[in-house]
Order: structure tokens, then C-alpha cells, then sequence
């Protein structure tokens, strides 16, 4: 069964035109092709990316964030209760006012407590400003695509990416003119400088999908999971039918934009503001003109039309050009969120539009509004049940008395 089963997704009738089969990409006349087997050592080199990612964030992007003056903020924790627990990890981090009465009774703690447990949770789970400097500085170090500890390993990551590609393809004629992607085909021998352009892109996808549970999650986590998907299967099928040329130009056109969101997002956190917004707009124009304008009228032009300049289209045609559409489906979506990012940023309803993730090819572009707005007014809360506990304090050893409201969690917190 299994037999079978690996002899029909290797039937070449599905991975390459009709008139040709896997004998014409063996090693033959000096020409070298690409192999799946290639595609293992992606593995241990996504693990190397993480581990290299957790000493930078730890040796570089900790003291590169303490010399641009950000600190971590020190939040009171709520104490271990496990019914609120419970409720807060199986049914909703903002329980309604018609909940909080259960909620009192299966805690032990007043409603007022109940308010303040929750409060505080949710502080306890938002990343604070260090973390994401950290993932950004990482992130546009992505050397072919990942995402946050913050800015500074995303930064690194992408700038690597980025430079990588432009040495790797300044002076192929492809890069210029795509009708020469096809011409050849199949007897397109690997190149060096492809080979490892490849390995190091799918190994950073590999180590973002890795890493992508402990990373800050925003709200288009599940956009982020199907992109990684789309491009990790996209370069293994481009990689296995030696469709290498386009898919160097995929992330080679896909990495331009990334180390900007990234450096906008390292100078937001370190309040350079006016830099920042600077950089929030170059990369808005440039992710415009490479994802929804040369994406699709260049490169998905290029692997839809050149084809069938050669050979009758074939499934593996079909496939991958599906892939391609989808990730012109997340460009659109991603671009539709950088758009109210830009109005609320030019009407001044949003004090900071930079907080925003990057993974990889794709990035994080839905911000955290909602979230940071619920992190501010917790915030503001707990400060305010600080100032009335003081005041009750104080009241209390002048012996005055009054209503007590700070007991409980409340008060061993502080």
C-alpha cells in the first residue's frame, strides 16, 4: 500500500509535462539538478536557526535594547487560583458582567477581585515592547524568511535574505526578462548560489513554523500559518520539478520589503518616531510594488503564460500557479490591513502604527489594536486599584476608617 502510495506521488505525469520524465533531471553532460533528498538538511539547519536565534536575541538584541533605553516592564501577577484559571484558558480572557457572579463563588473572591485577576492575566500574557524588539532585530536578520524577539533578530534575518538574493541574481538574464525562466527547460543545471539561496529560505520557514507558537501572536496568526504552509510547499515543489529559476525570483521579490517593516519597527521601539514613520512609508510603497504589482503582472504572468510557450499545461502547472494565487490572496488581505494602518496613521486616530509582526515573506500586518487598547485600559486599571489600595493604607494607619476594597489577591500582588 505504502509502496504504491510513494510510487503515485512520485508519478512524474503529476510533477512535469507529458513529454518528459524524472530521466531527464538526473545528473548528466556537467549539468547538476536538484534533488529532494537536498531538501533533508533543511531540517538540522532550521534547528541551527533556532538555537542561532535564541543566543542573538540573548547576547545582541537584550543589550542593543538596553542601550536604546527599553526596559521590560515589571507587571503585577494575579495569584494562582484555578477556577479562574480554568475559565480563562477554556472560555473567554474577558468574562461578561453575567459570569462574574459564577466566577466570585467558584474563586472565593470578590467581584471587584474576580475584575482584577482577569485584569492582570492579561497583562501577564501581552508581550511587552523588549520582547518584540528583540523578535524584530531577529526577524529582519531572517536570512530568506521568519518572524519576532522581535525587531532586532527579524531585521537581521530579512537584511541577510535581501542581500543574499540581490548577490545571488544581479546577473542572471532571468531576473531581467521573464520569458528567459523557461527557456531551457528542463536542462536548467543548479547553481551553486541557488542551492544555498534555497536551503537557507526553507530553513528559516522551517525554523518560523517551529517557533511560530512561541512567538507573539496577532491576529492574523491563522494567515500566518497558511502562508508558511503555502511557501514551504511552493519551494519544495518549485525545488523538485526545477522550477529554480522562478522561485528564486519569488523570494527574491518577496524579501525587498521586509527589512523595512522590520527597521520601522526597531525605530518605534527604541521612540524614534519621526525615523519610524519614515520607514513605516517606504515599506508601504515598496511591499505595494512588489506584491501587487510585480507579483502578480510579472512573476504569476511569467509561470502562466512562458510555459505553454513549450509544453501543454500539466498539473505541477496547475499547482503551482494555485500556490502562487494564494499567496497573492494574503498580499491583498496583509495590504488591506498596512491601508488602515496608513489612514489611521495620517488621521492621528492611532498613536503608533509599528506595532506590527513580520513573518517572513509574509508578514504580521494586523497590528494589535484591540489588544493594545485592552493592555492600556488594564494598565490604567491596575494603576488605579494601586493608588485607592495606598490611599486605604494610609487611611488606615492615621486610624481613620473607611471601606477596605483591596484584599485578597490585590493585596498580596503589591
Amino acid at each position: 500500500m505504502l509502496d504504491r502510495l510513494y510510487e503515485w506521488f512520485w508519478w512524474d505525469k503529476i510533477w512535469l509535462p507529458a513529454e518528459l520524465s524524472w530521466d531527464d533531471l538526473e545528473d548528466k553532460e556537467g549539468r547538476v539538478y536538484a534533488k529532494a533528498s537536498h531538501l533533508y538538511v533543511t531540517l538540522p539547519y532550521a534547528c541551527a536557526l533556532l538555537l542561532i536565534r535564541y543566543l542573538f536575541e540573548r547576547t545582541v538584541a537584550a543589550p542593543l535594547a538596553s542601550f536604546a533605553g527599553i526596559r521590560q516592564r515589571v507587571c503585577l501577577r494575579p495569584e494562582v487560583n484555578r477556577a479562574l484559571e480554568l475559565y480563562y484558558t477554556t472560555g473567554s480572557r474577558n468574562p461578561l458582567q453575567a459570569d462574574m457572579l459564577g466566577l466570585s463563588k467558584k474563586s472565593g473572591l470578590s467581584m471587584r477581585q474576580v475584575e482584577r485577576w482577569f485584569r492582570r492575566r492579561r497583562v501577564q500574557d501581552h508581550p511587552g515592547v523588549l520582547k518584540k524588539f528583540k523578535e524584530a532585530s531577529l526577524h529582519e536578520a531572517r536570512i530568506m524568511t521568519l518572524p519576532p524577539l522581535s525587531a532586532a533578530g527579524g531585521f537581521v534575518f530579512y537584511l541577510f535574505a535581501f542581500v543574499g538574493g540581490v548577490a545571488a541574481l544581479h546577473d542572471k538574464a532571468w531576473l531581467y526578462d521573464g520569458a528567459q525562466v523557461w527557456t531551457g527547460y528542463p536542462k536548467q543545471s543548479l547553481l551553486e548560489s541557488q542551492y544555498w539561496y534555497y536551503i537557507l529560505e526553507m530553513s528559516f520557514y522551517g525554523c518560523l513554523f517551529f517557533s511560530i507558537a512561541s512567538d507573539v501572536k496577532r491576529k492574523d496568526f491563522k494567515e500566518q500559518i497558511i502562508h508558511h504552509v503555502a511557501t514551504l510547499v511552493l519551494l519544495s515543489f518549485s525545488w523538485c520539478a526545477n522550477f529554480i529559476r522562478v522561485g528564486t525570483l519569488v523570494m527574491r521579490w518577496h524579501d525587498a520589503s521586509d527589512v523595512l517593516l522590520e527597521s520601522a519597527k526597531l525605530f518605534n521601539y527604541a521612540g524614534w518616531e519621526k525615523t519610524s514613520k519614515a520607514l513605516f512609508v517606504a515599506f508601504a510603497v515598496v511591499f505595494m510594488a512588489t506584491r501587487l504589482v510585480i507579483f502578480p503582472f510579472w512573476i504569476i504572468h511569467c509561470t502562466w503564460v512562458y510555459p505553454l510557450h513549450h509544453y501543454p499545461a500539466f498539473f505541477g502547472y496547475y499547482f503551482f500557479n494555485a500556490m502562487l494565487v494564494v499567496l497573492l490572496c494574503l498580499h491583498l488581505f496583509w495590504s488591506s490591513l498596512i491601508l488602515r494602518m496608513i489612514r489611521k496613521f495620517l488621521f492621528g486616530t492611532y498613536c503608533s502604527v509599528f506595532q506590527l509582526g513580520s513573518v517572513g515573506s509574509g508578514v504580521h500586518y494586523s497590528g494589535d489594536l484591540t489588544v493594545l487598547d485592552e493592555l492600556t485600559r488594564d494598565e490604567r486599571s491596575d494603576n488605579e486599584d494601586e493608588e485607592d489600595s495606598s490611599s486605604t493604607d494610609d487611611l488606615q494607619q492615621n486610624g481613620h476608617s473607611g471601606p477596605t476594597h483591596r484584599t485578597g489577591s490585590g493585596a498580596q500582588s503589591s
